[in-house]
């Protein structure tokens, strides 16, 4: 069963090594992250699960101690997800969002439970992420999951999708649904619109809502802005 998530973006700009000089401004950003990571620990879960968006042909499930890097970006840094120690030759490499995922776990020194990653490409309906939400939080007594995932990235003129006017309402109504755990609003957020405001968070908000299913978890929302004219946000589910 599920007794704890934490929500949070997933920008490769989250790494300082990859930010450089725009680092300071996503400090409230990474403080937000590592208290919703604090508040997995407290759940004491018997399973960590960290979902996140995945490219075409990139996803499926990865296992504690897969490989991820930072190298596309220019820096020479690497992770891994949890403290396994697969052997490298032998693995995928984890979608950025999930080496992302691992990068916030190491940073905060996570060794309270096994780790296990999923990677969910956008092309999973709704229905289906709901689905693969209740399978998630089968998987083990005390399920916690990690949450990865960007809002719209079209508030701006100058953010990377340009500006979209539905944007603001579309984070907006995120940020509500994630601060009350309201399952039916985020299982109701349009694919189509999420793809076309190049949201990446939406099948895994949709897979949280799922595993949530059945439970009595409340909401905290601990950040929402949009740095770059993208839409982050940080919540905690306990």
């Amino acid at each position: 069963m599920l007794v704890a998530a934490a929500v949070c973006p997933c920008p490769p700009l989250l790494v300082p090594e990859v930010a450089v000089g725009a680092a300071p401004e996503m400090d409230a950003v990474r403080a937000a992250c590592t208290d919703a990571l604090g508040v997995l620990a407290a759940a004491r879960p018997d399973l960590l699960i960290v979902v996140g968006p995945a490219g075409p042909g990139e996803g499926g499930v990865f296992p504690q101690g897969g490989r991820g890097s930072f190298k596309g970006y220019g820096v020479d840094l690497d992770v891994r997800l949890g403290a396994g120690t697969q052997d490298a030759t032998a693995e995928r490499e984890l979608p950025s969002s999930l080496a992302v995922g691992a990068w916030l776990l190491e940073r905060t020194g996570w060794a309270d439970a096994p780790v296990e990653g999923v990677g969910v490409e956008e092309t999973l309906t709704p229905e289906r992420c709901a689905d693969r939400g209740r399978e998630l939080g089968e998987r083990a007594d005390r399920v916690a999951l990690l949450v990865l995932g960007d809002g719209s990235a079209c508030r701006t003129v100058k953010a990377p999708g340009y500006l979209d006017e539905r944007a603001a309402p579309y984070d907006a109504a995120t940020a509500r649904a994630l601060a009350t755990a309201d399952l039916p609003a985020l299982l109701s957020l349009d694919a189509d619109l999420a793809r076309t405001l190049k949201s990446s968070g939406r099948a895994p908000w949709q897979i949280l809502a799922g595993a949530a299913e059945g439970t009595d978890l409340d909401g905290t929302l601990l950040y929402e802005d949009a740095p770059y004219g993208v839409g982050y946000m940080v919540a905690t589910w306990s």
